[in-house]
């Protein structure tokens, strides 16, 4: 048996090594395709064969450069066959999402935080909301700046609408030998001699009017001044009273019951003579004696 990593090789007589002509093979056409070892990135379900196919599971997939790109970032492809049926399954990196893409082949799962991830609003997002927000920030402000444009020139058509009616009612009045050099009060004067006159007629009515008496008192200002002195605060001393312990218990007092009883009548004084004992003789016979 042959050694596995020989040290020499047999070169035989008429080995010529100029006859070996060093050829190129054609360069590859499309996508840039190699072959790599890889983990199922996200579990799926084959759409030919029904077979779920978990996350982590490893392929020997075959990598395509795209030529699309996010941001100068290139995006690959990758070409993997189900365990099953064989039927091959594409899917592609997303590096906008720091995601995987499926494409065709197989159906991914339902992950809900996927979802939760997915509705969040993104940079992009965020910017092309401000953008919009701004732009009708700015019609409602132009939309603004219109209407106050045309309520100028509504002002404006109406001064002059009446400048060319005074001129024209001058005009009228020198043609007919009538004096129009007569000022013509202004709308400010008007309302202000109104106001002056409807003053002056209340204050009238108001001092022809009689009110009633109500018995006020006039208060001198002198009085006013001097301050009142309040009388001195008076304290007494009272006695603090004792509370009855005995009435809350139901414990009755003697004395109220001596009252509630009349008292008995007093008994006849009978004089008692004191015992006097008899000093006898028969008595004191004996009193020292042993007999006893």
């Amino acid at each position: 048996m042959s050694e596995r990593k020989v040290l020499t090789k047999y070169y035989p007589p008429d080995f010529d090594p100029s006859k070996i002509a060093r050829t190129r093979g054609p360069k590859q056409v499309g996508p840039k395709v190699q072959t790599v070892r890889l983990m199922a990135p996200f579990s799926m379900k084959c759409v030919h064969c029904g077979e779920f196919i978990y996350k982590g599971r490893k392929f020997n997939a075959r990598k395509e450069t795209t030529d699309e790109k996010y941001y100068n970032i290139a995006i690959f492809r990758f070409y993997i066959r189900c365990t099953r049926c064989s039927g091959e399954i594409t899917f592609k990196t997303d590096p906008k999402n720091m995601d995987y893409e499926c494409e065709r082949g197989a159906k991914r799962n339902f992950e809900p935080w996927r979802e939760a991830k997915l509705a969040e609003e993104t940079e992009e997002e965020r910017l092309d909301r401000l953008e919009r927000e701004e732009a009708e920030r700015d019609a409602m402000k132009e939309l603004e700046t219109k209407v106050l444009d045309a309520k100028q020139e509504m002002a404006i058509a109406d001064a002059l609408d009446e400048i060319r009616s005074r001129n024209a009612r001058i005009e009228r009045a020198d043609k007919e030998g009538k004096r129009t050099d007569v000022q013509v009060e202004s709308v400010d004067d008007l309302r202000k001699k109104q106001e002056e006159e409807d003053a002056e007629a209340a204050r009238k009515a108001f001092e022809n009017r009689a009110l009633p008496d109500i018995g006020e008192e006039m208060i001198e200002e002198d009085m006013v001044d001097v301050p009142i002195e309040a009388p001195p605060p008076v304290f007494s001393k009272k006695p603090k009273e004792k509370k009855d312990f005995g009435a809350a218990l139901g414990i009755k007092k003697k004395a109220a019951v001596a009252a509630a009883t009349p008292a008995p009548a007093p008994a006849p004084t009978t004089q008692v003579k004191a015992f006097e004992p008899k000093k006898t003789a028969t008595l004191l016979a004996g009193y020292d004696s042993d007999d006893d």
